[in-house]
């Protein structure tokens, strides 16, 4: 995997970050607020950084990162022109080569119908590193093929857990093809750029040769335009937020799509608390449902809820086992 960590910081400060870029495969998240500590979150667990920008689980030895090397570090991500950048920071943060996403905070300006038109004084940032690892669904992929060939597919799993490392492996062998079944068109929804990575147009991350992507857009709208301009036969999206989002989910099944999403919860209550919809709803739409979680800080498959079909002729019924 190229190193794409270090290419982040100015030439001045890359000194400080070498040993944190050369442990990229292991960092999550690199969190940094003015005045404050800088927090690395690397294999599950949170540490700091020293003076000479070694490792550290000791608050005492940790260093803080000013106001003014935070400013330094925005303005090399924007390539020195913020007003460039103004529609990524309005949406609160930057898609930068490698497929890493810079979230950003600070004070938000407003037009007037109350709408964010950018921030500024940025104060807190949250870099979260893309960790694209081809073969991470093997373990799924073949719970995800029946008889009617690919299942629509939900992944349930609170923040952390890899859903979308798992979602980006399962899009990319989708679309090329694997054992159990032939390559199919995909469409993705990539509206915070964290599957394809897209920078400057170009996805950082392989998502297969059939793929399509739309970056940056809201993902109700752009389930709709791909189905109208892409033809696919599966779509898929990340981080199902809403019931607006449910909805045109259920209109893409209709027209024959199958659908891979992913969505935040420990459980199928909360899914069901969350978005005001029953078991028999969710059943209709998906045909597994992969609940992920994490045991001795590994990401690891739970339980899975698949909708089989039971009995023969015109009375076969549908129900959930695990």
């Amino acid at each position: 995997m190229e190193n794409t960590i270090i290419q982040l910081f100015p030439e001045k400060q890359r000194g400080f970050w070498r040993r944190t870029a050369g442990c990229q495969r292991e960092i999550q998240e690199i969190r940094l607020r003015s005045g404050r500590p800088i927090v690395i979150h690397r294999d599950g667990r949170e540490l700091f950084l020293d003076r000479d920008g070694q490792f550290t689980d000791r608050l005492s030895g940790a260093i803080s990162i000013t106001a003014e090397e935070l400013g330094a570090l925005l303005s090399h991500i924007c390539h020195y022109s913020l007003y460039a950048f103004e529609d990524e920071l309005r949406q609160g943060f930057i898609t930068v080569s490698g497929g890493h996403r810079v979230g950003v905070a600070g004070q938000a300006v407003l037009e007037n119908d109350g709408r964010i038109r950018t921030i500024k004084n940025i104060y807190y940032m949250n870099i979260r590193i893309s960790h694209e690892i081809k073969g991470a669904a093997d373990g799924v992929l073949p719970l995800m093929y029946g008889s009617g060939g690919l299942k629509s597919t939900l992944l349930l799993s609170p923040p952390g857990c890899g859903k979308t490392t798992l979602l980006r492996d399962l899009i990319r062998q989708i679309s090329n093809g694997n054992a159990y079944g032939p390559g199919l068109t995909v469409g993705v929804v990539d509206e915070r750029s964290e599957l394809a990575g897209t920078y400057c147009g170009i996805p950082q991350n392989d998502l297969g040769m059939r793929t399509d992507v739309l970056d940056a857009c809201p993902k109700a709208a752009g389930m709709l335009l791909l189905l109208r301009s892409m033809s696919p036969r599966v779509i898929a999206i990340d981080e199902l937020g809403n019931r607006e989002e449910l909805e045109h989910l259920k209109r893409a099944e209709a027209c024959g799509c199958k659908i891979l999403a992913t969505a935040h919860g420990e459980s199928l209550e909360d899914l069901e608390k969350r978005f005001g919809v029953d078991r028999q709803g969710w059943k209709q739409l998906f045909d597994l449902i992969v609940l992920l979680g994490k045991e001795n800080g590994r990401c690891v498959i739970k339980h899975c809820f698949e909708r089989e079909e039971v009995g023969a002729g015109d009375d076969r019924r549908r129900g959930w086992h695990a």
